[in-house]
Order: structure tokens, then C-alpha cells, then sequence
């Protein structure tokens, strides 16, 4: 009985382990699919002088959702001549899962206290605009790949 008891111990360990891996995966493949979108759309992008609220690359790590919430936001001012590219980015930036793979603040930091305003970020031509968003992506797929 004692053994019974202890196999299904491990099992739902097992189990347990397997849905937390499924997760992390799905997590790595929505950020990287983003990747895939914006090397995309800067492929299409027609930039021009239009100057946007844009987050800097040295973000807090406890800034990273508010950081995606102002790209998301910003990016329907950038004119993109595919726009099917565009708007699938702008869905996958609103995705659950993306806001998962950058959600790095400890638990007991509130986002609201420690992060700026998506207005009162300085602002920066297209260009920089994409470059910098893709390296908050970036920098979240190379950290949730470093986590065990």
C-alpha cells in the first residue's frame, strides 16, 4: 500500500514537472514567433518622422509587462505597408502568454509604484521604436531560456 501511495506520489510530481514545461514552452515559441513578426513587419515598415512614447533598452525587470503595454499601444501610429503583419503583432503583443514571458517582477513589487507612465517616456523615430522592442522581446526569450 505504502509503495501504491508513493507512485502516485511521483506521478503527480511528474505530471506536475510536464505542465510546467508545456507552459515554459509555449511561452518561448509565442516570443519567438513576436520575433519572427516584428523582423516582419520592419521588413514592410515605411519609416518616417512620426516620433513615439518609447521605453528604454535598460528596462527594470519589474517594468517589462507596462514596458510591452506602451509598444502595443504605440504601434498603430507605425505605418506598415503589409498591414495583415501589423495586426497579427499587435494581437500576439496583447497575447496572455506574451505578458507571461515578460512578467519578471518579484512578488510584493507593485508595477503600478516603480514604473513610468507609457506617456512620459521619451520619444523615438520608428526605426528606434522597432529596435527596441524587439530587444524587450529579445532579452525576454534569452531570460526565460536561462531559468532552469
Amino acid at each position: 500500500m505504502k509503495l501504491l501511495g508513493l507512485c502516485l506520489l511521483a506521478i503527480s510530481y511528474f505530471c506536475f514537472l510536464a505542465d510546467v514545461t508545456a507552459e515554459k514552452t509555449l511561452v518561448e515559441r509565442k516570443l519567438e514567433e513576436i520575433l519572427l513578426q516584428i523582423n516582419r513587419m520592419n521588413q514592410s515598415l515605411q519609416h518616417n518622422e512620426v516620433l513615439l512614447n518609447t521605453p528604454p533598452q535598460n528596462i527594470q525587470d519589474c517594468c517589462c509587462v507596462s514596458a510591452l503595454r506602451c509598444f502595443h499601444k504605440n504601434l498603430k501610429y507605425l505605418n506598415v505597408a503589409e498591414r495583415q503583419v501589423h495586426v497579427k503583432l499587435q494581437k500576439s503583443l496583447k497575447h496572455s502568454l506574451t505578458e507571461r514571458g515578460l512578467d519578471f517582477c518579484n512578488q510584493g513589487k507593485a508595477e503600478s509604484t516603480t514604473c513610468q507612465n507609457c506617456t512620459t517616456y521619451p520619444k523615438a523615430n520608428s526605426k528606434e521604436f522597432v529596435i527596441r522592442l524587439e530587444s524587450l522581446i529579445q532579452r525576454a526569450l534569452t531570460k526565460r531560456k536561462m531559468k532552469i
